[in-house]
């Protein structure tokens, strides 16, 4: 009974933006929230991880950090990044294989491990985010909380012309994802289309979680094998196949109403890159203070 409510709520949006003169949807829409998020799988089945570089500028209470990222993140929730200063010093190196966390603070000369928790994996990214969403992230995509399939709600924003999807989760949970079409698939029917993730917005009991834009779509291409300089070694292949997904050159994930603040903007990036073994973890280095955390109180 609730898939029916979801068109009338759409059909009502569409015909009030027509007669205000707004932002004119596709001429093929989504008959519901559910719908529209399949849709967002589906441009984006073709991506099993991501490997770029990046200049990350980050914002927290502490002060501001910026440099260049090279970052690694592969489905379903494992990432390093490695952070230069704009000098050439490298001033951190995070990894997560979706049980583990490590991560070494070279100015600090501390070596962090522990679970990895969302506020484990905020000590780099500052915006306390699971790694699976993190990864979805990174690549272009919006996590989607756990919900009842034909609760979510759809509508179209006529002001901004973008499909706004709200999601009602469980834990008092809620999430707020916005969807553009791409402009090439504008005209094609609805089940055909591709769609940009454009912000998602994450609530619980009322307070805002995390938010994140993403913006500056353009197309990637998949990570060529990975070669053996001497040629010793069969070449390690792409963790996936042909793919042409966009990626948002920008993205910024922030948690409203503080100072916590990252943004990442894509210099180069490619899909599938090929797995290296240990690429998710790090040697205990030497000279630092090894420190178990775990962000209990």
């Amino acid at each position: 009974m609730r898939a029916p409510v979801a068109r009338i709520s759409l059909l009502s949006t569409l015909l009030f933006a027509a007669a205000c003169g707004g932002a004119k949807p596709p001429p093929s829409v989504f008959p519901t929230g559910d719908d529209a998020l399949a849709r967002m799988k589906d441009t984006y089945a073709c991506v099993n991880g991501v490997q770029g570089q990046a200049k990350i500028d980050r914002f927290a209470p502490e002060g501001r950090v910026r440099g260049e990222v090279h970052l690694f993140a592969v489905n379903p929730d494992r990432v390093r990044f490695d952070v230069v200063s704009p000098f050439g010093a490298m001033l951190y190196t995070l990894t997560a294989d979706g049980e583990r966390f490590q991560m070494l603070d070279v100015k600090e000369k501390q070596f962090l491990f522990g679970p990895a928790s969302p506020c484990n994996l905020a000590r780099m990214t500052r915006v306390p985010i699971p790694g699976h969403a993190l990864v979805s992230l990174l690549r272009g995509e919006a996590p989607v909380l756990l919900h009842k399939p034909g609760d979510t709600t759809i509508t179209w924003d006529s002001e901004s012309g973008f499909y706004r999807v709200l999601v009602p989760s469980t834990r008092d949970a809620r999430q707020e994802i916005h969807l553009g079409v791409r402009p090439e698939d504008w005209d094609k029917p609805w089940s055909q289309q591709r769609v940009r993730v454009l912000s998602v917005l994450v609530s619980q009991r009322g307070a805002d979680l995390y938010q994140a834009e993403l913006s500056n779509h353009e197309p990637a291409r998949t990570a060529p094998p990975r070669e053996d300089p001497d040629g010793l070694e069969e070449p390690i292949l792409p963790i996936g196949g042909a793919c042409d997904a966009e990626l948002p050159r920008s993205i910024r994930m922030r948690v409203p109403h503080t100072e916590e603040d990252v943004i990442f903007q894509y210099k180069e990036a490619k899909w599938n890159p090929p797995l290296v073994p240990g690429a998710f973890e790090q040697t205990e280095p030497g000279g630092v203070r090894k420190l178990y955390v775990t962000c209990e109180k």
